[in-house]
Parts: C-alpha cells; sequence; structure tokens
C-alpha cells in the first residue's frame, strides 16, 4: 500500500519541479489607474503558468499593492504622484474640458482644448521622466534588477518611464499598450495612411471625404507636435544622459520585441499591422458570476422591461449636480430599473426605478439576462465587457479616447452617444428610448458583433501568455521587428528614389533631345552641302 503512495509523491514532486524549471523571471513596470486593472489580468495569468513576477510600484500608488500573492513588489520612492491618477486633478480637468465644450465648434475651443491637454500631459510626463531618471541613478536598484537575471520586461508605454529602465537593463520588451504617449501606437510602429485611418480626437471613421481628411491632417500634425515639444522633452534629457543625443524615447518605443494591443479588429478600424503586434482586445472578458442576494432581487423586480446600468468609471464618477439631475429625470421617465454608480450629492429628480450604489460588480451585471442597456464613458475595459456580453451601449464620453471608442461603436451600430454639453432631459430620454426599441437593432447586432469577438481560435489571454513566453523562451523577437524606424524621412518615402528617377529620366530625355538635334542639325548641313554641290 506504501508504494503507490510514494509513486505519486514523486510524480506530483517531479511535476512540480518541471514546473518551476519551465518558469521565467517576469520585471512588470506598471502604469496605476484602470491601466493597472489590465495589467494585474496578465501578471495573475502569468503566475498561474508558474512564472515569478516582479512589480515595480510607485510609493504614491492607490492600485497596485505592495503586497500580493502573485507577485513580489519593489515600491519606488515618488514624490508627486501623476495627475492624470488624481481622481481629484481628473474632476478638475474634465470639468474645465466640459466648460470648453460648451463651445463646442468655435475656434477658441479648438485652441483651449489642446492647451489644457498639452498642460495635463507635460505636466505628467515631466514627473514620469523625473521618476525614470532617478530609478536609473539608483545604482542599488539597477543593481539589484540587473543581478535578479530576468527574463523578460512587460511595461505599459503610455507613460515611457519602463521603457527606458527596460532599454537600460538591457532587456527583451514586451508592451501591453493601446496608447503611447502621442497618440495611438500604431502610428509609431506600422504604416497609417491619414485617407483612411482616423488620428486620435479627430472623430472620423474610416470613410473620410475631402474636408475630413484635411481635419485628419491637422489632427495628426498637432499630435506631431505634442510628441515633438510637449512629452519628448523630458525624457530627452535622461535619454541625452543615459544612452546619448542620438538616442530618444520614440525610437527605443519602436524597437520593442513584441506589442500586446489591447484591441480587436470587431472594435477597431481595419488598418495595417506589424508582425510583431499581437491582438487581445477583451482578454479582460469572463464568465458574468452569481449576484448579491439583494442586487438578485432588484434585477428580478424590473420584469420584463429589464435594467440599465450606468457607471462612469473610477476617476470621472461624479458629474455635478446639474448633469446629475439631468440623468436622474431621463431614467425616471423609463419602465425600465436602473443601476447607477454615483458619486455625489443624491439627485432630487431620483426616481424609484433608480438605485444608486458607490460600487458594482460591473462584469456580473452586464453579464445578466435582465440588463437592457450600458450607460458607459466610453472607457475600453468596459465597452469589452459589454461587448462581451452583447449589451448596447449609451456612450457618455467624457475626457482623451472616449469619444473616438464611442464612433467606433456608433460605426458598429451597437450603440450612440451623446455630447453631454448639448443634451437636455426630453434629448436624453429619446436617446434611451430609441437604443431600447427592439426595431432599432442595436441589441441585434451587438449579439453578431458579440459572435464575432468571442469566435477565435485561442483565448486572448492565453494568446498574451502565449507570446510572453515566447519573447522569454527566446531572449526577444528581433525577427518580427522592422528597422523601418531608423530610415531617414526621404529614405522611408522613397523621395530620393523618385528624385534618382526624375534625374535618370530627365538626363535620358535630355540626351534625346540633343541627341535629335544633332541629327537633324547634321541632316539639314548635309542637305544644304547636297544643295550647293549641285548648283555648282
Amino acid at each position: 500500500m506504501k508504494l503507490p503512495r510514494v509513486l505519486a509523491f514523486l510524480l506530483v514532486f517531479s511535476a512540480s519541479l518541471s514546473c518551476t524549471c519551465d518558469g521565467h523571471k517576469v520585471l512588470v513596470f506598471p502604469i496605476d489607474g484602470s491601466h493597472w486593472l489590465n495589467m494585474k489580468i496578465l501578471v495573475e495569468a502569468l503566475h498561474s503558468k508558474g512564472h515569478d513576477i516582479t512589480v515595480l510600484r510607485s510609493s504614491q500608488s492607490w492600485y497596485i499593492s505592495e503586497v500580493s500573492p502573485f507577485y513580489t513588489s519593489i515600491t519606488i520612492q515618488q514624490e508627486q504622484s501623476y495627475a492624470i491618477e488624481s481622481q481629484s486633478d481628473m474632476n478638475r480637468f474634465m470639468t474645465r474640458s466640459l466648460e470648453v465644450r460648451q463651445n463646442r465648434g468655435s475656434l477658441w475651443a479648438f485652441v483651449e482644448f489642446y492647451r489644457l491637454l498639452f498642460d495635463l500631459v507635460r505636466e505628467n510626463q515631466a514627473v514620469v521622466a523625473q521618476q525614470a531618471l532617478s530609478m536609473l541613478e539608483n545604482k542599488t536598484l539597477t543593481q539589484q534588477l540587473e543581478n535578479a537575471a530576468y527574463d523578460v520586461f512587460l511595461t505599459d508605454p503610455v507613460f515611457p518611464g519602463g521603457v527606458l529602465l527596460g532599454h537600460y537593463l538591457k532587456l527583451p520588451m514586451v508592451f501591453n499598450v493601446r496608447w503611447i504617449f502621442n497618440g495611438d501606437g500604431h502610428f509609431s510602429i506600422a504604416p497609417s495612411p491619414l485617407s483612411y485611418i482616423p488620428q486620435l480626437f479627430s472623430q472620423f471613421t474610416d470613410k473620410m471625404g475631402f474636408f475630413e481628411r484635411v481635419s485628419n491632417v491637422i489632427y495628426h500634425s498637432i499630435l506631431l507636435y505634442m510628441r515633438a515639444y510637449v512629452s519628448n522633452p523630458p525624457y530627452q534629457a535622461v535619454c541625452d544622459k543615459y544612452f546619448g543625443p542620438e538616442v530618444n524615447v520614440l525610437q527605443l518605443m519602436q524597437g520593442a520585441d513584441l506589442w500586446l494591443m489591447r484591441v480587436d479588429f470587431t472594435f477597431e478600424l481595419p488598418r495595417p499591422t506589424m508582425p510583431n503586434v499581437v491582438y487581445i482586445g477583451g482578454f479582460q472578458g469572463k464568465p458574468a458570476k452569481p449576484l448579491p442576494d439583494d442586487l438578485e432581487e432588484f434585477m428580478q423586480s424590473s420584469g420584463e422591461h429589464g435594467v440599465i446600468i450606468m457607471t462612469l468609471g473610477t476617476l470621472l464618477g461624479d458629474l455635478g449636480s446639474e448633469y446629475s439631475q439631468l440623468f436622474a429625470s431621463a431614467f425616471a421617465n423609463l419602465p425600465q430599473k436602473v443601476i447607477w454608480r454615483h458619486i455625489g450629492e443624491k439627485p432630487a429628480s431620483l426616481g424609484n426605478n433608480t438605485r444608486l450604489v458607490e460600487w458594482m460588480p460591473q462584469n456580473d451585471i452586464l453579464g445578466h439576462p435582465k440588463t437592457k442597456l450600458f450607460v458607459t464613458h466610453g472607457g475600453t475595459n468596459g465597452l469589452y465587457e459589454a461587448l462581451h456580453h452583447a449589451v448596447p451601449v449609451l456612450g457618455v464620453p467624457l475626457i482623451f479616447d472616449q469619444f473616438d471608442n464611442m464612433v467606433r461603436m456608433k460605426a458598429k451600430g451597437v450603440g450612440d452617444f451623446i455630447e453631454l454639453t448639448q443634451v437636455d432631459v426630453e434629448t436624453l430620454t429619446d436617446t434611451l428610448r430609441n437604443i431600447l426599441d427592439p426595431q432599432a437593432m442595436y441589441k441585434q447586432n451587438m449579439v453578431k458583433l458579440s459572435q464575432l469577438h468571442l469566435d477565435k481560435p485561442i483565448e486572448p489571454l492565453e494568446h498574451a501568455m502565449f507570446w510572453i513566453e515566447y519573447v522569454a523562451r527566446h531572449k526577444g523577437a528581433a525577427h518580427l521587428r522592422t528597422d523601418w524606424h531608423k530610415l531617414p524621412w526621404y529614405s522611408y518615402y522613397c523621395v530620393d528614389v523618385l528624385a534618382f528617377l526624375v534625374a535618370v529620366i530627365s538626363l535620358v530625355v535630355a540626351v534625346l533631345i540633343t541627341s535629335c538635334r544633332w541629327l537633324v542639325h547634321t541632316l539639314m548641313r548635309k542637305k544644304k552641302s547636297t544643295v550647293k554641290s549641285k548648283h555648282a
């Protein structure tokens, strides 16, 4: 009887030993806030596969725990937090943005929007660059990281402090990314014709008329300016000191081995891409869990009309009294029940059909069969959860990419969005009723889009795991990466080739013209000579 137990122990021990031997050492440099929610999913999945995870976190972090069963943390001392991760700072930015949008369409509003954006970006990038500099100057830290002999470096490049550190440590680099410090990451690594690929803040689709294409070029030029004169200068000082003046942070990004893009083409518009871009959109999607008894009772009490869920994200939960009253009044006009994640003063016009909560299990409610509509600010995480569970959306975009996200959802026929500063109770009520109307086809379109989204040969999270492990196993993936970014612009666009061909063709034409003239001149001289000889 003892032998089988011994054999079982040896089998279990050898299996665990094999798992340990196959595990890789992964260094993670995340971004806080909603970006950490994405990175945390990857970290937990890597841990479940037996990999050893170390997470670099800021002492100012309010999302990334210092102690976790999934990773070992190293805390970096930081005096100042990012404004983009502060609820109070982001509420101020949102409030000012709404004030500007009340004059939407004017030149003043256009200029003021970008002034606000540039100020926010400049402030945040300076803080991140200073954090990166302090890490590189901390020889104890860098020596500790070098001695640990990590196999792969995983970071989010929207704030590229991790990019600088990863390059300094000479580690194979994998990005968990959608945005970088000057917009959509695709624009920095893949051909991006502005004739059909809309730039950030343009609110265009891939079907643009002439004047829309003119506007798209202008939007692109503004973001190029932001990259060169707003985002890059703080990082260039770090590059100059540690890597040389010929290096800039964008080049370091373009040299990354792998880009895990948090989109897929049921959401993203069709566009060119590159071999080292792996699409993992929807990797956070998961089946809904049973709701707490009180929430389940509320959902069931909605009857045939169902439930509307509203949440505007972690940082932007408080719209202020005026807009909260507007939504409360519109919801009160509907037969549906409403669950609203609301922060701030309770609206006086709140109807009996609406329940306010400070927190909700968003994914689980979206996956409930009684849920009919998702009212959202248009963040990528929430939209992919709605896509996973086939729930139509009404967008209330507030800042950043949320407008462009909702333009994509509207183009797919699975939702609509409102301009908050231009809407009233009647218009909002009509918009809600329209999306809820079965004849409007929003639900049917979302069901079809969800089926396309979920019909994949491999789950997005497993896809991400394979490619992170691939980079770790092979110490990089240079064979998937192109060096086009090392070409000067005139070589990339073949301007030098065109100039050479024009010169050659011009030379050939000149030779032909000269030869023809010489031939004609020679023939004319011979003809004249012949005529003269005859007369003589």
